[in-house]
């Protein structure tokens, strides 16, 4: 617990981004269609909503921490009169940025299943029956086969 402010407050937004990010899968999870724990359609719909608002919140939790200790190394890595070891931008902050863009896109598809579910209705497609009684399979082809042998030999023809 010595550690710096900054730091602190990244760790805890760090830590929150990951449990909303459990809690936004398990709730997706229930919210899909193919599962059958959560009820009827209209209330998955509702389910995979909240799961993609708790996702964008997962985003934004962790791209506020990737953004505030990027902005605290950059601060000093320009500063003169900064004389402590200085860091610079690694690989962990670009791929915190780019899961938690990943989050945020997630986030809102889950929010548009709920718009797509609400605005159409499914149709019903009813069986008329077979239109006759001879099927396709036992009509008798009246046309007489082509018996001209193809233009085109090559050694791959037979196989």
């Amino acid at each position: 617990l010595s550690l710096t402010g900054y730091i602190q407050a990244c760790r805890g937004l760090m830590i929150s981004a990951v449990c909303l990010g459990f809690f936004g899968a398990v709730f997706g999870l229930v919210g899909m269609k193919c599962t059958k724990v959560g009820g009827s359609d209209q209330t998955k719909a509702k389910i995979a909503c909240l799961a993609g608002l708790i996702f964008i919140l997962s985003g934004l939790c962790s791209m506020t921490s990737c953004s505030l200790y990027a902005n605290r190394i950059t601060s000093e890595f320009f500063d003169p009169s900064f004389v402590a070891q200085k860091y610079e931008l690694g690989a962990a902050l670009f791929i915190g940025w780019a899961g938690a863009s990943l989050c945020i896109i997630g986030g809102i598809i889950f929010c548009f299943s709920i718009a797509e579910n609400s605005n159409s209705t499914r149709r019903g497609y009813a069986y008329n029956g077979a239109t006759s009684v001879m099927s396709s399979r036992t009509k008798v082809h009246n046309s007489v086969p082509d018996k001209t042998p193809p233009k085109h030999f090559d050694k791959n023809a037979y196989v």
